[in-house]
């Protein structure tokens, strides 16, 4: 074991501070990164105060990971020292499943292990994440960081940016198609990006006036205002894809209706709040109405790589590591474009 400092919640109503801790040595199949940058993401927030009432403390979070091999396992053939990578939502699942056997190890029918707030498979203890200066992790879930991106403005793409890849992916989104981005937050602007890279045209709605100049410089074709009604009456069926990621209470069956016969519409964000249906919206055009999680490893590769083909990041904000709470209060204000990423250098020596 190895001392680690980082910043951590104790309780639900304490800010977070720093905290040390121990990491396991370095195993055969680890591999252990000194982290540069890890982004803040709105679950961080949720579980460092408790929302959804499983945070186990102290709790370090942290699931945007990017930093430099410091030393592999005796077993480790994919990675060495040095070389740039990132540590994404998870860091185990049980690999034997149907869905981990897929490569989707995100549906892992045990549960995936979770970088932060989750229990170590092996009996080592909780999983503490990227908040800190070190992380140890096995080689089959650390994922390679193309040199050619920004390394900071790629720590959104492991959780951000695999959230919103994997629905355009998975119902196969891509040119002569028209596309529907709802929400302009850390979700909805990468999946701006990622649907214009794929050809797909594509139609940003959103509430703020002040975000239509964003909407176009970072890929939209058009943007919508939600809030008016003719506006948004001039756009019923006329989409075959629509990726909402509004994690606010909102009208789903406004942007359902939207849809084309036999379109889809794909939830990312997670509202608190339960968002009742329309079943007829649904029946009378063979409509579908769907969810997504992250994505399993290769496919956040195949994301990476395609980032680093197309010079594709998140648009950040650097913080240093004491301005974490006020990057929270920001972030529920939704004042952040369109992501905080922490520069761990930033991180003190000692607790």
């Amino acid at each position: 074991m190895f001392t680690c400092v980082g910043y951590a919640a104790t309780a639900a109503d304490a800010p977070l501070a720093p905290l040390s801790f121990e990491r396991r040595d370095t195993g055969p199949d680890d591999v252990r990164i000194d982290i540069l940058y890890c982004g803040v993401c709105h679950s961080d927030i949720h579980q460092a105060r408790n929302e959804w009432r499983n945070t186990l403390y102290p709790c370090v979070p942290g699931h945007e990971i990017v930093g430099r091999v410091a030393e592999v396992g005796g077993s480790v053939t994919r990675f060495k020292p040095g070389q740039l990578v990132g540590v994404g939502c998870m860091v185990d699942s049980c690999r034997e499943c149907a869905s981990c056997q897929e490569g989707l190890e995100q549906y892992c029918e045990e549960g995936f292990v979770g970088t932060y707030n989750g229990e170590d498979r092996h009996g080592r203890g909780l999983t503490f994440g990227g908040y800190s200066k070190a992380v140890v992790v096995d080689q089959g879930f650390v994922l390679s960081i193309p040199e050619t991106l920004d390394p900071a403005a790629a720590a959104p793409l492991l959780c951000a940016g695999i959230t919103t890849w994997s629905p355009l992916r998975h119902w196969k989104v891509g040119p002569g198609m028209r596309v529907g981005i709802v929400g302009l937050g850390g979700l909805g602007h990468m999946g701006v990006k990622f649907a214009r890279a794929l050809g797909a045209e594509v139609v940003l709605f959103t509430t703020s006036a002040s975000k239509v100049a964003d909407g176009e410089r970072l890929g939209a074709h058009e943007v919508v205002l939600s809030k008016d009604p003719e506006a948004m009456a001039k756009e019923q069926g006329r989409f075959d894809f629509i990726l909402d990621a509004v994690a606010a209470n909102h009208d789903i069956n406004t942007y359902l209706g939207l849809l084309k016969r036999e379109g889809t519409l794909v939830q990312v964000g997670a509202p608190e709040d339960p968002m009742p249906v329309s079943v007829f919206s649904l029946i009378f055009k063979r409509r579908n109405f769907a969810g997504s999680l992250i994505g399993g490893i290769a496919e956040t590769q195949e994301m990476l790589d395609f980032c680093g083909e197309h010079g594709i990041t998140s648009d950040i904000e650097m913080i240093r590591m004491e301005e974490i709470e006020t990057a929270y209060t920001r972030m529920l204000r939704s004042d952040v474009k369109y992501r905080f990423v922490i520069d761990m250098d930033s991180m003190p020596a000692h607790a």
